[in-house]
């Protein structure tokens, strides 16, 4: 079964990105919140599952390889 979530960037600060994210790029509905200076994520709904660490983890690598905070993408697997 293949799984992909999309994020999207909504807003930064010095110490915080906001994201939405879902499985549909047209209903995003859920946000996390990235902490710059840890680079770890809280999701604003307090749930912590699949979805949302797979967007998180996403949004870290794209951090990772491009050295800044991604506006967009998604991740499948």
């Amino acid at each position: 079964m293949a799984a992909l979530i999309y994020f999207k960037k909504l807003s930064e600060d010095d110490d915080a990105i906001i994201y939405s994210f879902g499985d549909d790029p047209s209903d995003m509905s859920r946000k996390l919140t990235m902490n710059r200076a840890t680079r770890r994520p809280q999701p604003d709904d307090g749930n912590v599952d699949y979805s949302f660490l797979k967007a998180s983890r996403k949004i870290n690598a794209v951090h990772d390889e491009a050295d800044e905070w991604p506006e967009r993408g998604m991740s499948a697997s």
